[in-house]
């Protein structure tokens, strides 16, 4: 059983990711949102400091480098709040300064939380100072990333991989990413599997940079794979293909970083309640929490509603976060945290933005900024139908097949 209280272990760590968030991310995120696909140069010292912080033990730390389930027999029955939680409270910080920074700090992209997740021993070391992006998405494939049609194929001590990936946050930044593709299409999702590709190898071609409706600080790009060989050892994971066990190495990434999406969103949407409580307490409308809701002004009770759906928002993600620090096979949970978070975020930063009239509609504050920045919390890492898909699957215990 867990307990809610967030441990006084983590104060420093919060502590710091709030003057982070203070001092470094908000006085730069309008100009970053302005000068989309400009690198954010203010951000090289906080990674070098991140990567200081994250030398040694491969279970200490924050970040999307330390994200792994913890399977540790030796400590079992021991309550443990380690990596994942750490990497889920740094992050609600951070995004209350601003989501696309966040996005943009090096070697924190979700291909490093992939190497993470499934990398064995020899490859956690070789690329443990590596930016790594993810590449899932297709022209033809989205949500439904068992679909993809890239195609990795052995020849003598070489994978030769082919074909195009999109939105590929960090795309144009990161010095590797780690794609996904199928070692044989016949064989379905079980032949996917994950493989790092390095910046600069031939056969890999950067197409575009995308324009985006929000996280404008983060870039997102379109990468073309033709003939692109790669060294076998680059494949993550086992290279056998297992037909009864499908793809679960490979969306193991997801039960650990959907967890920190929800967190994000958390992050971000306590940000738009705290600046419209301020905003409408200068306009003279203060909440009264002792007061029935019925005899409470409408902005009152809509505030009250926003809290409590942060509030469900940010236990759930908790819940996640720590049954990954304890070993505890969290796919659901974690597909709940995100789907409530990043729906409810949403939702929020549209509401606040109401709220505040011409003032939440314009440049003035970020209220504008946020409601834009949150759409992707509820599309990326699988969208909201995609996640009540995979809550619905784990609760009636049907399959992929049998549920879709």
């Amino acid at each position: 059983m867990m307990n809610y209280e967030i441990p006084r272990k983590f104060n420093a760590l919060i502590n710091q990711a709030q003057q982070v968030a203070v001092e470094v991310f908000r006085p730069i995120s309008r100009k970053y949102d302005i000068a989309e696909h400009e690198y954010p140069v203010e951000l090289d010292m906080l990674a070098s400091i991140m990567d200081g912080m994250n030398d040694g033990d491969i279970k200490g730390g924050a970040g999307a480098t330390k994200l792994k389930q913890d399977k540790d027999k030796e400590a079992e029955g021991a309550v443990k709040n380690g990596s994942n939680m750490a990497t889920v409270l740094g992050l609600t910080e951070l995004c209350w300064g601003d989501v696309g920074l966040a996005l943009s700090l090096p070697r924190q992209g979700l291909g490093n939380a992939a190497i993470a997740a499934v990398a064995n021993k020899e490859q956690l070391e070789r690329y443990k100072n590596t930016w790594a992006a993810m590449a899932i998405t297709e022209p033809d494939a989205g949500s439904d990333s068992a679909n993809i049609n890239t195609t990795a194929t052995l020849d003598g001590d070489e994978y030769v991989i082919n074909g195009e990936k999109i939105f590929i946050t960090a795309g144009g930044r990161c010095d590797a990413v780690v794609v996904w593709a199928s070692l044989n299409k016949k064989l379905g999702r079980a032949a996917i599997k994950s493989f790092i590709v390095e910046k600069g190898t031939p056969g890999m071609e950067l197409v575009r940079l995308d324009k985006k409706l929000g996280i404008k600080a983060s870039d997102t790009a379109t990468i073309r794979f033709e003939g692109c060989r790669i060294p076998k050892e680059n494949l993550l994971g086992n290279p056998d293909i297992d037909t009864q066990k499908g793809f679960g190495g490979v969306m193991q990434t997801f039960d650990n970083t959907r967890p920190v999406v929800a967190a994000m969103a958390v992050g971000l949407a306590r940000a738009s309640i705290e600046l419209t409580q301020a905003l409408l307490k200068s306009a003279g409308v203060i909440a009264d929490y002792a007061a029935p809701i019925n005899n409470s002004l409408a902005s009152e009770a809509e505030l009250y509603r926003m809290e409590a759906d942060l509030e469900a928002a940010r236990l759930l993600t908790l819940k996640a976060a720590w049954m990954a620090d304890n070993g505890y096979p969290n796919s659901k949970e974690a597909s709940m945290a995100k789907a409530k978070a990043g729906r409810t975020a949403n939702s929020i930063t549209l509401k606040c933005a109401e709220l505040c009239s011409s003032i939440g509609y314009s440049e003035s504050h970020l209220l504008e900024k946020w409601a834009r920045d949150s759409k992707i919390l509820d599309i990326f890492e699988g969208t909201q139908q995609i996640q009540q898909l995979i809550v619905a699957r784990r609760m009636l215990g049907k399959s992929s097949s049998e549920l879709k």
